[in-house]
Parts: structure tokens; sequence; C-alpha cells
């Protein structure tokens, strides 16, 4: 056992946050701690780390165990990010200097005897630190979170981002007795995260989790700690059984209130018919009397069971567009960008048409963003060209949505000036998503980042966008509120083109996904599971084809030289191949006449890039 809270209670503002809650952390533990927005989890772990201290209980912390806690990790402004991720190992880096004084004092003869006995010792302290491992686990952890290219630059150049992740490497390098991971997944492509999951489930020490992301936490954990009106539940499993688990438990609970109902019902009765009876008795009856009394004695003493909360209060979010746009939404051709360091895109094609839904799925860095702002017109591509389909009225979601608003800025009055309403109505709206009584007056720069998603949604519901943009959507709200967004996407009727490493979100709300790697898009009309397969497979089989190719011959080798027409032609082919498997799955023979007229198109402006290729 590493930790011991008991009967911790919490004041935060001047409101009761929770109190009463007994937990065990144990080596080895795997627990995921979920709960609203607001309801304690990130003041749990600071509480459990000591950062903070509790307003009544007692924490008790085995005798040198130690917690790590990303928020922990000190300022560091001097330095490169490899001397950061070394800066906690003192002891190693005190042995090792030491030990490269002791080769230099060898080089004297008369000191070489009692040097090497000294030396000797070091050595043997440094090898069973892990010293000769350090270089090769950090390489491991950087390469896993996909910090590759970041050990030689200054820490205080990154951004925030960036620190975030190089800071959970340090963390990991570390290896407390008790890792607590707040959100950890929000800064990482899926790449990485499906490495620091296999971290996580081969890590011998206690891991706690906060997150967001149910994939991740059901191959993670394999216990659920429920926070919820100040209460600590406790469930066995992964997350997808734990919320299997609640409903039940929910349900047996809410009958257990039902049946007490009744029986405080029949209770009262029963009192008023005895008071009643008493009353007409002649003389009056103090038997009865006494009845009812010791009648009512019970009920009072009756430990009364609170109504389950079935359903808490969610965001009321309903998203419907106002007028269709036309049929070719947005339509990038052979789209290249790059910037001084870089090239990003390096020939995409897309065609993004009404009431389709396409998820883009790619690494950090890949160009995710770069080609959402570049579909919006937000910025220029350096070749090819980006059409905006007519009708169009947009709703873009950014990772940080109110990060260019004026932070002194009152929420209500932001809202107010995107869409114009009474101020009574403007607080009604909000209400709707979970902002009541006076939250309304709160500055830009102090809401959450769950709280910017929320105010960016209240204004595309309430201004009948037909195109839809997410950067990320799901990255800052809590699972409920992910939920009811999914739902809203699910009856939306418009176009939906998004950004995700979510997958729990990629496969219940997209039909298509596009995966970008080295400047080039791959689209599939699968959802993600199905299309990253056949993604591997074709990726595998390019692979393969290039090992068993000869040479081309310098002749083979002639193309323009401001034109990529190899990229350009397979980015059109994988569209092509996109369109006919959705033909292959659609029914509706308008929509099928439709399809055959673009696959005709399509099919001739691959043929004019050939042309136009060999005759280059």
């Amino acid at each position: 056992m590493f930790v011991t809270m008991k009967d911790i209670k919490k004041i935060v503002s001047g409101d009761l946050l929770f109190e009463g809650i007994d937990f065990e952390i144990h080596e080895g533990d795997k627990v995921g701690l979920v709960g609203r927005n607001g309801t304690g989890k990130s003041t749990l772990f600071k509480l459990i780390s000591g950062i903070d201290q509790p307003d009544g209980g007692e924490r008790f912390v085995k005798k040198q165990a130690t917690i790590g806690y990303l928020e922990q990790v000190p300022g560091f402004k001097d330095g490169t990010v490899q001397e950061y991720l070394k800066d906690s190992f003192t002891e190693l880096l005190a042995l090792e200097k030491r030990m490269v004084e002791l080769e230099e004092m060898m080089k004297h003869p008369e000191q070489l005897e009692k040097v090497m006995e000294q030396y000797g010792i070091l050595q043997e302290q440094y090898a069973r630190l892990g010293g000769y491992e350090l270089q090769s686990t950090i390489e491991r952890v950087t390469h896993g979170l996909g910090l590759d290219g970041f050990l030689d630059a200054s820490f205080e150049s990154l951004s925030g981002g960036e620190q975030t992740k190089v800071g959970l490497a340090r963390l990991l390098l570390q290896q407390p007795d008790v890792l607590l991971l707040d959100e950890p997944t929000n800064h990482l492509d899926l790449e990485a995260i499906e490495w620091l999951e296999g971290y996580i489930q081969e890590y011998k020490g206690a891991i706690w989790i906060i997150s967001h992301d149910r994939t991740f936490l059901d191959h993670t954990v394999t216990r659920i700690m429920d926070l919820e009106q100040g209460e600590l539940l406790q469930y066995e499993g992964n997350f997808s059984s734990f919320v299997n688990q609640k409903e039940e438990y929910l349900l047996a609970e809410f009958k257990a209130y039902q049946e007490q109902q009744k029986k405080i019902k029949k209770m009262k009765e029963g009192i008023k018919r005895l008071r009643q009876w008493a009353n007409e008795a002649n003389p009056p009856s103090e038997k009865l009397f006494r009845k009812a009394k010791s009648m009512e004695k019970a009920l009072e003493k009756m430990e009364k069971k609170e109504k389950p909360l079935l359903d808490g209060k969610r965001m009321g979010l309903s998203l419907e567009a106002n007028e269709r746009s036309g049929n070719d939404v947005l339509v990038a051709d052979a789209v290249r960008k790059q910037y001084v360091d870089r090239h990003v895109l390096a020939g995409v094609s897309l065609h993004l048409r009404y009431q389709e839904r396409v998820a883009i799925v790619g690494r950090n860095g890949s160009g995710k963003t770069t080609l959402l702002r570049l579909l919006m017109e937000q910025e220029t591509p350096d070749h090819g060209s980006v059409k905006v389909g007519s009708g169009i009225r947009l709703g873009y979601l950014p990772q940080h949505p109110l990060k260019e608003v004026d932070g002194n800025l009152r929420m209500i009055d932001y809202f107010r000036d995107q869409i114009s309403v009474a101020e009574g109505q403007a607080r009604h709206i909000l209400a709707g998503f979970m902002f009541f009584g006076y939250a309304v007056f709160r500055k830009i720069g102090q809401l959450s980042g769950g709280e910017q998603m929320r105010v960016k949604l209240a204004i595309f519901m309430h201004q009948g966008v037909n195109l839809l943009v997410l950067d990320e959507p799901t990255n800052h709200l809590d699972i409920e509120s992910q939920e009811v967004l999914e739902d809203a996407l699910h009856h939306f009727n418009g176009t939906v083109l998004a950004v995700s490493h979510d997958r729990y979100f990629l496969n219940r709300c997209f039909d298509e996904c596009a995966f970008l790697e080295e400047g080039k898009l791959y689209r599939f009309h699968r959802s993600f599971d199905e299309a990253r397969v056949k993604h591997e497979e074709k990726r595998f089989g390019k692979e393969m084809d290039k090992k068993q190719k000869k040479p081309r011959r310098t002749q083979e080798k002639k193309a323009n030289a401001t034109t990529d027409f190899e990229s350009i032609i397979e980015s059109l082919e994988n569209e092509l191949t996109a369109l006919t498997e959705k033909m292959a799955a659609s029914e509706d023979v308008e929509v099928l006449m439709e399809l055959q007229q673009e696959k005709q198109t399509l099919e001739s402006t691959i043929e004019e890039k050939y042309e136009e290729w060999l005759g280059s």
C-alpha cells in the first residue's frame, strides 16, 4: 500500500466539493478516475500528491514512496529538452560527474590503484541505478511520445502543448511508485497514445488516470473510481464494463428509492389514521396515540435514501442547418504547402460533398490543422486550388475556440455579439449549456477549454450552420458532453469535416476516414477501425512493391520541376476508390446517378493528369 486517504473533505470557494472520501492506492493498481467536469477529479489528484491540503481527514504515504504528478514538474528555462529530461536524475548525474573526475585522476600512475577502487564502487552503483541504460530509455520514451526531433531544442522555446508532452516523458522516466496522469492523451497523436497504452500496461507501480478518452481507458485500467455528487464509488473492470455496471446500480438504487417512498407513504397514512381513530374514540384512545407516536419516531429514525440521479444535467445541444449548401461543399485540387523549414502538404486533393462526414487522421505535425485552414481559406496554398461551394454557413471549432477573443470580455456579451438576442434569452440559452446563474458573467479568459467549447457549440446551434469543421473537438469535453455532441452530429443534416485522434468518437460519428501521411491524403469509405486496416494493408503492399522493383531508368524519372503528378494522381485515385465504395454501399437511385456522373468526371481528370505527366 502506497497511499491511504481517510475521511477526506475539501471545500473550494466556499462550496463543499466532497467529504467522507476513503480509498487506498496499492502497487499494481490501474485505476481510471471519471466524473463530470467540476466534480473535483484534479483536486483529488492534488490532494493525493500533497500539492493541496484537505479541509478534513488524513493522508498517509508509505515511507520513501514516490508520487509523480505532471503539475509537480518545475519550470525549466535554461537548457535543452534532453537536459530537462535528465535533470531529475540528480543522483545518477552526480555519480556520472564523479566518475569522469576519477577517470582524469587515473591518468596519474601514483593515484591509479586508489582511484580504481573508488571507481569500481561508483561504477557498480551507477550500473545498479540504470545509468548505462538511461540514454536508451530516454530515447525509447521520447520516440514513443513523438519527441525525437525536440531533444536538442531549448525547453523554453517549446509550445505549451509540447512542454506538457516533454513533462509527461520526464514523469514516465522517473518511474514513481504512484503515477497520476491527468488527461495524458490531450496533446498526443494516435501512435503516441497507443504507445502510452502499452507502457501503462507494463508499469509495475500504481497508476491513476483522469481521462475522457473512453477507448484509452478501456485499454489501460482494470478499475474505475466514479466521482459524482461528492461520492466516490468503485467499479471493477474497464470503462465499458463500468458504464454497464453503473446503469444497473442506478436502476437498482432507483428501485430501492421507490420502494422506500412507498413504505414512507404507507407509514404516514398509518400515522394519520391512528391519530384520527384515537381522536374519534370516546374517550380518546391513549393507546392509539402512543402507537402513532411510536410509528412517527420510527419514521424519523429511518435512513432516507436520496433519489438517484439517473440522467444528470447535460448541455442541450441540437444542430440543424437552416439552409442546405450546394452538392460540392469543399474542393481541394493538388494542394501543396510548405513553410521555411519543411514541406507540409504535397499535392492533397479532397472533394467534400453535401452531408458527407469525413474524419482526417494523422500524426502531430503532419499538417491536419494546416489543411483545415486552407480549406476554409484562412491560408493560401503555394500550388493547387481550393474552392468553397455555394450557400455555405461555416461553423469552425478550433482546438482553442476562443483564443482570439478578448479575455476580458464577459461570456454573455461575447455570446450576444454572435447571436442577436436579449440578455434574458441569452441567459436561458446558456443555461441549456450548463452555465447557470452568475456563471454567464464570467470573463472569456477565465473559462476552461471545455467551457469554451460549450460556448462555441451554443453559438453554432443558433446560427444554423450547414458545414461543421471540427479540430480535436473531444479534447476538453467530459464524457457526458462528448455523448451529447455525438448524438447532435448523428442528427445533424449538414456536412461535417473533423480532425481527431479519439477512436471512440471517430468510429461513432464518421463513415469515411482520410489518413494524412507525408503530405498526402489517403481516403477510405469506411469507419475508422476498418479504414485503418485497409490503409495499413495498402501501405504494406506499397512497401513490398518498392523492395521488389528494380530502380527506374533515368528517362522514367522525368517529372515537371513544379508539379508532382505522381502525388496528384495518387490522391485522385484514392478519391476514386472511396467514391466507388460509396456507390457500392448506396441503394438510392438518384444518389447513384449523381455519384456515377462524379465518377466519370474524376476518371476523365485522372486521364488528363496522366497525359500531362507523360508529356512533361
